[in-house]
């Protein structure tokens, strides 16, 4: 169990100034500001601002591409990735394709049967699709380290387009062309496109192509604006970075979801999770949405979280949601089990494993794998990987890593010092996927540990959380926790955090194990919650927490939700 410490952002009082002063609001000025905000408009989130699909690599040769062969009517089929953002890039896809006239279907790989992305093995079922072999495949949200698969496709006739956003490695697959502002030689700006942004982006450019051709009339064709909720849910579900191109994106589909205007599955979705479109946030799409589209990849077959998103009669899409809730309870109990399995399994283990943690179980579930890392990774803080085992007999990694710790970089140390205990691997800074030689286990939770150790000089690590110090008196209140949920907020780009000192006047415990208080500062008194909490506080507390609006019997009141508290001393 790790004892975080807190900090306070940098704070930048000209930007926040130059920002306050074109009529934004003072204390979004300031945090704005202090995330890297320096003028107005990287704040201007209408479609205007938004980078200019023409400056991503090769988007405009892949667009002509497309273009033929909508024109010469040849078969498509998009090859999705099994996880919310697959899932999303495949229904825009889908709905913009067909929009445009195009013979467009689609397959996604089963995670325990055809392992991620173009596959070899996917490209066989590709070549015995229901819609007839395609003559093109296009990849979205894989496909960057599809090697094999793009020389399998080829060889059965079928040519690759690469639509992906994951890092390359050192070979690039021979696909007709590859769109992926993470490829080398891409002077995109924004390194941080979700694969639902990528193909977004593809099909501006496919309709501005066929406005140059004469297909649509100058600023005719369809409305591809429409697409913004599921691009919006993709790009948050996949936990990229949210910079400003990102935040216009999602800030655009929120829009479209609060006025009521989307997809009929977002709109079922948003039934069965209990939440109000009207006051969609972020927090909906990750933590509300889009567990419940990841569900279907983790348990079963994406095809229904697919065939959700890409459905117009609400009928099927609130039956489809209703199957995607069920799932999602199934994978929390199988989850849960799993979790308290692996942290007994490694409270027991006396390793002289200092820097990571890895941990393994036959009988666990490959899907939630990547759950479990996750869970360990905030309890430990520590890089983890959680494994089962496949069919085949290798061992599925799933890995999750904190600020200081580059996974993917690591699995890459691990797998040159060892040769062929790592089958494949591949993922980002924060998370990664990986299989493993079962055989290796052993020799491979040693290498990784080391392999941490020599690219950071450290064996152990502690959390910090960047607070925005103190909130300012006049702006606690329901009013602005108001404001500040509206806006957009996520990786990269975090939702503020305050410090205070505050007396606790009342505590008590919720359900045995949530902490109930009410708390002072000066003349103002407010409720609080700290989730997961069952430790009493002292008397004086220096806490972090987030404002938030507390809704009951229809009057709306200021609440914070603590997020750590310790006594002026540090002592809980």
């Amino acid at each position: 169990m790790v004892t975080p410490k807190l900090s306070v952002r940098s704070a930048n009082p000209e930007a926040a100034r130059l920002l306050e002063a074109s009529g934004i609001h003072p204390l979004l000025s300031r945090l704005w500001a202090a995330r890297g905000v320096h003028q107005p408009d990287d704040v201007r989130l209408a479609w205007g601002a938004m980078i200019p699909p023409g400056q991503l690599t090769q988007v405009e040769y892949a667009a002509g591409l497309l273009a033929d062969a909508i024109r010469d009517d040849k078969r498509l089929l998009i090859v999705a990735d099994y996880d919310c953002d697959g899932a999303t890039a495949c229904a825009v896809g889908l709905r913009a394709l067909r929009s445009m006239g195009a013979n467009v279907d689609y397959l996604v790989p089963n995670r325990f049967e055809t392992g991620y992305g173009l596959s070899p093995a996917v490209v066989s079922l590709a070549e015995q699709h229901h819609a007839g072999k395609p003559d093109i495949l296009v990849t979205v949200d894989n496909g960057i380290a599809s090697i094999d698969g793009v020389d399998a496709a080829r060889q059965a006739g079928m040519d690759v387009i690469v639509t992906d956003h994951h890092l390359p490695a050192d070979t690039l697959p021979d696909a007709l062309v590859i769109v992926n502002p993470n490829q080398p030689g891409c002077g995109f700006p924004s390194k941080n496109l979700a694969g639902v942004g990528v193909i977004f982006y593809l099909m501006l450019a496919l309709r501005a192509e066929l406005r140059r051709r004469g297909v649509f009339p100058a600023d005719g064709g369809p409305r591809l604006d429409q697409l913004a909720d599921l691009v919006a849910l993709g790009t948050v579900a996949d936990v990229v970075r949210l910079d400003a191109n990102n935040r216009l994106l999602v800030t655009q589909g929120l829009k479209r979801m609060r006025s009521g205007r989307m997809q009929a599955g977002l709109r079922a979705l948003f039934a069965v999770a209990g939440r109000e479109p009207r006051n969609a946030s972020g927090f909906d799409l990750g933590f509300a949405l889009g567990p419940r589209i990841n569900a279907a990849g983790r348990l079963a077959d994406m095809s229904i979280g697919i065939e959700c998103l890409t459905t117009d009669d609400e009928g099927r899409a609130l039956e489809l949601a209703r199957q995607l809730d069920a799932m999602n309870q199934e994978r929390r109990s199988i989850e849960t089990t799993m979790r308290e399995e692996a942290l007994v399994a490694f409270e027991a283990a006396t390793p002289s494993i200092k820097a990571t943690v890895c941990v393994y179980d036959p009988g666990w579930h490959q899907g939630v794998v990547g759950l479990v890392a996750s869970r360990l990774k905030e309890t430990y803080w520590r890089p983890t990987l959680a494994f089962a085992r496949s069919d085949s007999g290798e061992l599925r990694g799933s890995g999750r890593s904190i600020p200081d710790v580059h996974l993917r970089d690591v699995l890459d140390l691990v797998s040159k010092r060892y040769p062929g205990i790592i089958l494949k691997f591949g993922g980002h800074a924060m998370a990664a996927g990986l299989t493993l030689r079962e055989d290796a286990y052993e020799m491979f939770i040693d290498a990784f540990d080391a392999a941490v150790t020599e690219l950071t000089g450290r064996s152990s690590f502690e959390p910090i959380i960047e607070t925005d110090g103190s909130l300012e008196e006049g702006y606690a209140n329901a009013d602005v926790a108001g404001l500040l949920q509206q806006q957009v907020w996520g990786a990269g780009f975090p939702a503020p955090i305050f410090r205070d000192t505050f007396y606790v006047r009342q505590q008590r415990l919720l359900k045995d194990k949530h902490l109930k208080l009410s708390l002072e500062r000066g003349h103002q008194r407010f409720d609080a919650i700290w989730f997961n909490q069952a430790e009493m506080l002292p008397e004086h507390i220096d806490c972090a927490y987030r404002l938030d609006q507390n809704i009951w019997n229809g009057r709306v009141s200021a609440q914070l939700i603590i997020e750590y508290a310790c006594g002026p001393d540090g002592v809980r």
